[in-house]
């Protein structure tokens, strides 16, 4: 220690009882059975498999609501587990008159995945609850085994809510998506399968903003290639809302 500076000897002491708080909680605090079979407490697999089960599986319930199935199947809740929405079912197969699984029926469940929220991918059907059909319940619209909807999304904030809402917010707020994207009509009922085209090169952005331009009068006017030179129009500016960085 004397040859340490005297202002950092509380320093190295403080490391040297946090090493040795280790060291003694790793003795104390880690089971015994932590490591044998990986990186978890191999004793956990026993309690595991003695807990009782509680959820069926979407195999049991296809051996008596064939109807929903055929309904399901394809359809865009084809992946979503019956208990997903309806809960644990296991008690309800072995004494189906005496167990009924929960049907929710009301307006706060359905948002739990179609409200809106930015972390959702776009394209994934959201709404915002308050606003959409309020007073009425989801189901009165949309068959939960085969939620299609009633008629086409007649703007495409039905599904990019976040896009257009920070749209709303910039110059590009009047502009129609289809000035920038060419939509194929199957687009609004089949997305995934039917995707809109996004802009290759700069002749998009060129075709309001460069020098001559007569379409969009009140959009900056600029030497296009000369401006970007190699450069994307969006690698500097965020197309949906495009205000200089």
């Amino acid at each position: 220690m004397s040859k340490i500076p005297t202002q950092l000897v509380p320093v190295f002491i403080i490391i040297l009882i946090a090493i040795a708080a280790l060291i003694v909680a790793r003795n104390i605090l880690v089971p015994d059975s932590f490591g044998e079979l990986g990186h978890y407490r191999s004793e956990a697999v026993g309690e595991i498999m003695e807990l009782e089960p509680v959820y069926a599986g979407s195999e049991v319930c296809f051996d008596c609501h064939d109807d929903i199935v055929e309904t399901k199947i394809g359809s865009r809740h084809d992946g979503v587990s019956c208990e997903v929405c309806h809960g644990p079912a296991i008690q309800h197969t072995e004494a189906p008159d005496e167990f009924i699984p929960d049907a929710p029926r009301g307006r706060g469940y359905c948002p739990l995945c179609h409200g809106y929220s930015p972390s959702r991918p776009s394209g994934f059907p959201q709404i915002i609850a308050e606003r959409h059909n309020p007073g009425k319940a989801c189901m009165s619209c949309h068959n939960p085994h085969n939620p299609l909807l009633p008629h086409a999304p007649e703007d495409c904030s039905a599904c990019h809510r976040s896009i257009s809402s920070v749209k709303m917010l910039s110059h590009h707020a009047t502009l129609e998506c289809t000035q920038c994207h060419e939509v194929e009509a199957d687009h609004r009922t089949s997305p995934k399968f039917a995707r809109a085209s996004k802009p290759a090169d700069n002749s998009t952005c060129a075709a309001c903003h460069a020098k001559g331009s007569t379409l969009n009068n009140d959009a900056p006017k600029l030497d296009v290639e000369s401006h970007s030179e190699r450069y994307k129009c969006w690698d500097c500016h965020y197309p949906h809302y495009p205000e200089a960085n």
